[in-house]
């Protein structure tokens, strides 16, 4: 071959070399049987590729290999097909196998509803198929997906036309290897070329820089395979050295490196008259994009403010655990983890210290279980543990009192000294139940039957909880209307000044008149009430109510008499409690000094810097305020001296049992002389004699309520002892 030969062959391979597809000149072919589907198609690839491509859309494999019969004879490409698997008339695997035969360099991707292995298997099989995609894609996945393969398409069509030329000009066009090193430079991608016998020939300076070896001109390239199956770890090593040996379709796969690094690995042989004579490799980074990967991999099981494994990963951590006890005949518990009252903090505090309480017991949580127990972040305040391969049910029960007693020390947040405790359901696999969706439902049971039992405890489930916890259930869905239906009712109950038998306050307690089974004790729904929330419109019922009472009251001559009313914790911390009361006190015209506000000792410590807050707002409007229920709680008497209490009833568990020599008599003389010292009202609950009246005068404990002078009356048996009492006076 001439000089002038080799010239004009070298600037045919350099045309080559340049060769892209004319943009303006392509089209995307779209095959889908839905229209909803192929329009959003269409729709995606426009937005992201509609400026450089035509995109064709039809709706049958008829349809596409008539499209392509039309556009090929006009000089139109077709880099890339996208076709549905599940279509009535032709498959979409039948349909990329024929358009396979016909355009053997068109790109195929195939779109299907999972991975039908069957459908896939056939395309590999044909050698028709680029990539499959799953329903419903990522629009971001699927883009990147597609100019993955129009990148792909380029560099075949490329590669194509190289192996033409060089077949022409054979190995005479030396110049011509500038020209191809000079598109190897100018590709994203590293690139090896290696020839038949597995050889380097040839690289650029980007697979230099990926796979972080010495510079070309220190570099060997008999070291070149050495250097880089040194860096990948196994079994990638092996993965890469078997390439050699393998058939000649193109390869794509997933490398990763000793030193943290992954890379995407395309290669393909490349034949001349059906002998191979080389083996292209192209490399690319997309470590960035695999952490990408792993972090949504990683929120999409994992809660966003603790990290702990959510309710999916938890199901699945489940589901596995209970597989394992099964074939190992072990025994694994599920508990169920319930914060008791942390609405309130985080409604009344705000959810950043909300949010910094979860985190703190999170971590106490933590310290109660055993490295291969799993917690989980259930939703809101609640958890839920795995416990597998327990011996017995004391194994669950030393965990759960691990974590009543972790939880018991205050928690320091911002300023904020916070008490918090906890609700513990517990299933044992297999007594409790022998799936997950049983387990799951049983310690749910038991959680909510600790709640009814006034919290801060543990339960194991029991049959006999389920009927109970359905019985609970109905009376919840009950109180919803209770209120509407006007089934509640409130009696009175008289406070009284023992020297004078004076009756100076009267305690308004609420009662409800089940339609179906009576009267219903507070006990029982007062904190149901309370965890749904009802407690407040209920609450606010309750005092408007024995407000306007007291008031009619004292228009028939009852004119310095008190009405007394429970707040509950709720109920207190509610951010419209203040004006509410206001609201009610204009509407009723009650004088504000004619009210007390009981409130439990526990309500106030759960936050103190708030309570004291309240409690300031409510005095300053003229409002008594009482402590009920003292000494079940903390008794916190530094606590108690900073608040504005004018009053404080002594609980009746310390009452009932009163006698000159028990313990009780020496807490009711400390509370007695407390009260003296801070000028405080003491009122005993619970007299239900005269021997205990008697007692209680001789430790100065001046004002009493209890059955011995009277029972909770309602409004008419109030109104006649009321009158009563006003005409003995007379």
């Amino acid at each position: 071959m001439g000089n002038n030969q080799i010239k004009n062959s070298a600037w045919q391979l350099k045309a080559s070399l340049n060769t892209n597809v004319d943009d303006s000149r392509a089209a995307i072919i779209c095959v889908d049987d839905e229209p909803v589907i192929l329009s959003s198609l269409g729709e995606q690839l426009k937005r992201s590729l509609g400026q450089r491509y035509e995109i064709e859309l039809v709706d049958s494999g008829a349809e596409a290999i008539a499209l392509c019969a039309e556009l090929v004879p006009e000089g139109i490409q077709i880099p890339l097909i996208i076709s549905d698997q599940i279509m009535p008339e032709m498959m979409g695997d039948e349909l990329l196998i024929k358009l396979h035969t016909l355009y053997p360099d068109t790109l195929k991707i195939l779109l299907t509803g999972q991975a039908n292995a069957d459908a896939v298997g056939n395309l590999v099989n044909a050698a028709a198929l680029y990539r499959y995609v799953t329903k419903p894609w990522d629009e971001t996945d699927l883009i990147l997906t597609v100019e993955e393969a129009l990148r792909r398409y380029q560099q075949e069509q490329q590669l194509a036309e190289q192996n033409q030329v060089l077949l022409e000009v054979n190995q005479k066009l030396a110049g011509a290897i500038s020209l191809l090193q000079a598109t190897l430079e100018a590709t994203a991608d590293g690139i090896l070329v290696l020839n038949e016998s597995g050889h380097v020939i040839n690289y650029n300076q980007k697979f230099i820089d990926i796979w972080g070896l010495p510079s070309k001109t220190e570099l060997d390239r008999d070291q070149i395979l050495t250097l880089i199956l040194a860096e990948l770890t196994e079994p990638y090593a092996n993965s890469l050295k078997a390439r050699y040996a393998q058939d000649n379709s193109p390869q794509f796969n997933s490398l990763e490196l000793k030193n943290g690094k992954v890379l995407e690995c395309y290669s393909q042989i490349q034949q001349l008259q059906k002998q191979t004579i080389g083996q292209v490799l192209s490399f690319r980074d997309v470590t960035e994009h695999k952490k990408a990967q792993i972090i949504i991999q990683h929120q999409a099981f994992h809660d966003s403010l603790t990290d702990l494994p959510n309710r999916t990963l938890f199901d699945r951590e489940l589901a596995k655990a209970l597989n394992q006890a099964q074939q190992e005949n072990k025994m694994l518990a599920v508990v169920f983890i319930d914060l008791d009252r942390f609405k309130t903090i985080n409604d009344t505090l705000g959810h950043a210290i909300g949010d910094s309480l979860l985190k703190s017991v999170v971590e106490r949580l933590k310290s109660c279980v055993r490295e291969k127990d799993i917690i989980a972040r259930w939703g809101g305040d609640e958890f839920t543990l795995l416990l597998p391969e327990i011996n017995c049910r004391d194994d669950a029960t030393a965990i759960a009192k691990r974590i009543l007693s972790a939880l018991k020390p205050e928690f320091k947040l911002d300023k904020h000294y916070l008490h918090i405790t906890s609700s513990l359901g517990i299933a044992v696999f297999p007594d409790d139940g022998k799936d997950a969706e049983t387990l799951l439902k049983n310690a749910d049971i038991a959680l909510y039957w600790v709640k009814e039992k006034g919290r801060n405890n543990y339960q194991h489930y029991t049959f006999r909880l389920n009927s109970q916890a359905h019985e609970l259930l109905s009376l919840e869905n009950s109180l919803h209307y209770a209120l509407k239906n006007q089934e509640f009712a409130i009696y009175y109950q008289p406070i009284v000044e023992v020297y004078t038998n004076k009756i100076v306050k009267v305690e308004a307690l609420l009662r409800w008149q089940h339609p179906d089974l009576g009267i219903v004790s507070p006990n029982l729904f007062i904190p149901i009430a309370e965890e749904n929330g009802l407690i407040v419109e209920i609450g606010d019922w309750v005092l408007k109510t024995a407000c306007a009472q007291t008031k009619v009251w004292q228009n028939m001559g009852l004119s310095d008499l008190i009405v007394s009313v429970n707040l509950s914790a709720r109920q207190f911390y509610n951010n419209d409690l203040v004006q509410t009361i206001r609201q009610i006190l204009r509407s009723t015209k009650l004088s504000p000094d004619c009210l007390e506000l009981e409130i439990t000792e526990t309500a106030t410590m759960r936050n103190t810097n708030l309570a004291k807050q309240i409690l300031s707002s409510l005095q300053q409007m003229g409002i008594s305020l009482s402590m009920d229920d003292f000494g079940t709680g903390y008794s916190s008497l530094s606590y108690l001296k900073d608040f504005p209490f004018s009053t404080i009833k002594i609980d009746r568990s310390f009452v009932q049992d009163l006698s000159f020599d028990s313990s009780n008599f020496a807490i009711i003389n400390a509370i007695t002389t407390l009260g003296a010292g801070l000028n405080l009202q003491i009122v005993a609950e619970g007299v239900e004699s005269e021997q205990l009246k008697n007692l209680l005068k001789t430790l100065h404990c001046n004002y009493m309520q209890g059955y011995f002078f009277s029972v909770p009356l309602a409004v008419e048996q109030a109104t006649d002892l009321l009158l009563k009492y006003l005409g003995n006076q007379a």
